[in-house]
């Protein structure tokens, strides 16, 4: 592992020569690459720094135990004690920094919420959710942008999509992906019998063109008249758009936007995402990054946390963590919940890179 520091040490004291270079601002894009590696190796070089300062301290302390004034030798074992205790903390820090980033966890989000078993009650809990990961985009200073939306009669949605944009944004929400179960007393319930209702969320980086070579001759494309809620527009202009992409089957629609131009934008933007989606199970099905391995059926039993509202918890299965701040989190502050699940996932790699 160290002497894989030193060369990683050794390329960013390159990367600043480089940064400091009288023409490194003539190619900007080339200042950016070098700016973006130099920022990626900052921290890591800053705990393999203070590791080796830390060890070089104990070399001098252990000196000092040596010395005749009992204060010397007592401020070095104390100094000694310290530092034992610091260095495999800095170890395992190290350790979890040198693992494999995910390369899309520097993109965009497309978000999708559906409600799944459950009738209206999962629509209105599908609607919850959304509104959830708004307050969490907003939180975190991202940005959430309304993609496609398909309102149910009780005022909750049957489908939602949304772009969030942002820093690290899929590294945050990737763990959010799966079925989210609900168990709460529906406004409907005239009995105050505690329902079960739940939710598909699927997390799906954005794409890019140099991510997804979508040709247009496999692409089926239909425009309609948008229905539902929506204002005046609606039924009057043929502005909502149908793409299928024969290929795979994939199918998007999008019809909230007044303009057909801007609903096909959106359409084609879910589509290059979903066909990633897709793509990235196919190269790597154990990583289960595909948007059918996510949301499951929708079923209340493929369930990854469940929100039981009468006792304010909320836990996550995966990790067995339960949480009593539901308000809170239901207002957006999922910020110990993403924790966890990233700790847990380091975990795991560091026992799979060990074995």
């Amino acid at each position: 592992m160290f002497a894989k520091l030193e060369s990683l040490e050794k390329k960013y004291l390159e990367l600043e020569e480089a940064l400091a270079g009288p023409d490194v601002f003539n190619d900007q894009e080339h200042y950016r690459k070098l700016a973006k590696a130099h920022a990626d190796l900052r921290d890591v070089i800053r705990l393999f720094r203070r590791h080796r300062e830390l060890e070089n301290e104990l070399v001098e302390m252990r000196r000092m135990l040596h010395d005749d004034d009992p204060e010397i030798k007592a401020l070095a074992q104390e100094e000694i004690r310290k530092a034992e205790e610091e260095l495999p903390r800095l170890e395992g820090e190290l350790k979890v920094a040198l693992l494999p980033a995910d390369p899309l966890d520097e993109k965009n989000t497309i978000l999708e919420i559906r409600a799944g078993t459950g009738g209206e009650e999962a629509a209105l809990f599908a609607a919850d959710l959304f509104r959830m990961y708004c307050r969490y985009a907003e939180i975190m200073g991202w940005q959430a942008e309304l993609m496609s939306s398909s309102p149910s009669e009780s005022g909750g949605v049957k489908e939602v999509i949304c772009l969030v944009s942002g820093v690290k944004v899929y590294s945050r929400l990737k763990f959010e992906a799966g079925t989210h179960r609900v168990q709460r007393v529906p406004a409907t319930e005239a009995q105050g019998r505690i329902h079960t209702s739940a939710a598909t969320v699927a997390v799906m980086p954005e794409a890019e063109e140099v991510d997804v070579e979508i040709r247009p001759d496999d692409l089926r494309i239909d425009i309609f008249r948008a229905s539902g809620a929506g204002g005046q527009h609606v039924n009057k202009t043929e502005s909502a758009v149908r793409i299928t992409h024969i290929p795979t089957g994939t199918v998007v629609t999008c019809q909230d936007e007044r303009s057909q131009h801007k609903n096909k934008a959106r359409a084609m933007k879910v589509l290059a995402s979903r066909i990633l989606a897709a793509e990235r199970e196919r190269q790597n099905s154990e990583m289960s990054a595909g948007r059918k391995a996510q949301v499951g059926s929708g079923d209340r039993s493929e369930r990854i946390r469940t929100y039981n509202f009468p006792q304010g918890r909320c836990t996550d299965h995966r990790i067995n963590l339960t949480l009593y701040s539901l308000e809170r989190i239901m207002e957006g502050e999922l910020t110990p919940l993403v924790e966890a699940l990233s700790t847990a996932a380091q975990a795991e790699a560091l026992k799979a890179q060990a074995g």
